[in-house]
């Protein structure tokens, strides 16, 4: 199963062409300074300069790789940050409606990769970053299942929030099974979504009972772990309430996008982590 792209083609294309207008000694100066090196061997077939350059420094990476993927949201971080400079200062190029519209055209393929940009610095959008990083965990599983779950979750967010809730919590069931099953767990199937988060979460030594008194910070190590089932307890109830899954009254109205994006983001942040703690404490 191939790893998902952190950084979208169409978005990398964009950014290159914007950099037609950069010098080469400028877009060199980028590239190094996020610790991009350029592969000189390496001949793309393109017409440019300056566009074989750019590919050059885009084929030493994998941009699969959440370390890769952000070295190079640095490199793209800055050339926003100059771009808006340049318009700013206006005259020449800069200077008008033509320029500006390539600096947003570059934001908004961005945002569709889950990043946005503000005060000159490009941040994970909550729910996508989330996801995003449960989908690479979906491939460690070779779960096509998984990342299919987490697709519809991608689509529904906007477009549909009560089925993004539904298979937000849905998402965490199927996760919990999956680790259950890779413990040697038989009955996981027959468990509801709190018992199986609990029955997870005792297999990965990640209930409050666990921790002894005598480590540092105890009790506060306590409360977070206990804050874990509180969350699942509570995609389970939104769920009922609002997701999909269940007959509901004619006049109910259901949640909007962003909160939405708030269940995906934590059902996709507790999945991920509980991923991760499986992984590291089976090698």
């Amino acid at each position: 199963m191939n790893r998902p792209e952190l950084i979208s083609k169409k978005t990398r294309m964009e950014f290159r062409e914007f950099l037609v207008g950069w010098t080469l000694r400028e877009i060199g100066d980028e590239f190094e300074a996020a610790g991009i090196a350029a592969d000189q061997n390496y001949q793309p077939p393109l017409g440019g300069q300056r566009r074989c350059y750019v590919e050059q420094f885009y084929h030493t990476l994998d941009f699969a790789n959440p370390a890769d993927a952000g070295r190079l949201i640095r490199v793209y971080e800055n050339i926003l940050t100059a771009g808006y400079a340049r318009l700013r200062s206006g005259g020449g190029i800069y200077d008008g409606k033509t320029y500006r519209a390539s600096l947003e055209q570059l934001v908004g393929w961005l945002k569709k990769d889950g990043y946005a940009y503000e005060d000159e610095r490009l941040v994970p959008i909550g729910h996508a970053a989330s996801l995003r990083q449960l989908k690479a965990k979906a491939v460690d599983f070779d779960s096509n299942y998984l990342a299919a779950q987490i697709g519809r979750i991608e689509s529904a967010v906007t477009a549909d929030p009560d089925l993004a809730i539904g298979q937000a919590k849905d998402l965490v069931e199927t996760c919990c099974k999956m680790i259950l099953h890779e413990h040697g767990v038989q009955s996981a199937d027959k468990l509801d979504i709190l018992a199986l988060a609990r029955r997870a979460m005792e297999v990965l030594q990640l209930v409050p009972e666990g921790v002894s008194d005598t480590v540092r910070g105890s009790k506060t190590i306590k409360a977070v772990l206990g804050n874990l089932a509180t969350v699942v307890q509570g995609l389970a109830e939104l769920r009922n309430l609002y997701g999909t899954g269940h007959g509901k009254h004619g006049r109910t109205k259901g949640l909007q996008p962003r909160h939405a994006r708030l269940v995906a983001g934590a059902a996709a942040t507790l999945a991920t982590f509980l991923f991760e703690t499986h992984i590291e404490k089976s090698r």
